[in-house]
C-alpha cells in the first residue's frame, strides 16, 4: 500500500490508535470532488476519477477512519435563515490552554468554523446563532470557558 503513510502510536492503557495520514493525489481528487457534490455515489465519484467503486470505497474508508475526512455536511445559501445572527469572534487564550479551549469551542454548535490565527488574538470563530438570545448565550458560554482571557465579537450585517 504505497499511496499511505501511517504513523501510528498507540496511546497508553488503551486500544486507541492515533494515525496521521498523508493523502496523495487521488484521495485530494475524492476530496475535490465531495467539497462539490457531498452526496455523489460511489459510481458517480469512481467514472469521474476513473478508478474503480471499490477503490473509492476504500479510500473513502481510510480517510474517514484515519480522521481525514471528519464527516459529511450540508452547504446552504449564506441568506438561508435570514433571522440568523452571524458574527465573527475573535479569541484570546491564557497560557498554554489552547487544545483545551478548542476542544470546547468545538462543543458549541453555533460556531460553525473555528480558525488558529496570529497577532493579538489566538482563535477566530465563524458564529451563526438563530436568534439574538442564542447569541447572548454562545457569548456568555465563550466567556466561561477556562482559559479564555479576552474576546471581541462583530456582528455580521450583510455578505457583500
Amino acid at each position: 500500500m504505497q499511496f499511505v503513510q501511517f504513523i501510528c502510536a498507540k496511546l497508553q492503557g488503551g486500544n486507541m490508535t492515533i494515525a496521521k495520514y498523508a493523502p496523495d493525489d487521488l484521495d485530494r481528487r475524492i476530496i475535490a470532488h465531495l467539497r462539490a457534490d457531498g452526496r455523489a455515489s460511489l459510481s458517480k465519484l469512481s467514472d469521474a476519477l476513473g478508478v474503480a467503486r471499490g477503490t473509492v470505497q476504500n479510500r473513502l474508508d481510510r480517510l474517514l477512519e484515519t480522521g481525514t475526512l471528519l464527516g459529511f455536511t450540508v452547504r446552504v445559501r449564506e441568506d438561508y435563515d435570514v433571522n440568523a445572527v452571524r458574527a465573527v469572534m475573535m479569541v484570546e487564550v491564557v497560557g498554554k490552554s489552547t487544545t483545551q479551549v478548542i476542544r470546547k469551542l468545538r462543543g458549541l454548535t453555533e460556531i460553525s468554523a473555528l480558525h488558529t490565527t496570529n497577532g493579538n488574538w489566538d482563535l477566530v470563530a465563524d458564529i451563526r446563532a438563530a436568534s439574538l438570545a442564542d447569541f447572548d448565550r454562545v457569548l456568555r458560554e465563550v466567556r466561561m470557558i477556562d482559559g479564555v482571557a479576552n474576546s471581541e465579537t462583530s456582528l455580521l450585517l450583510s455578505s457583500v
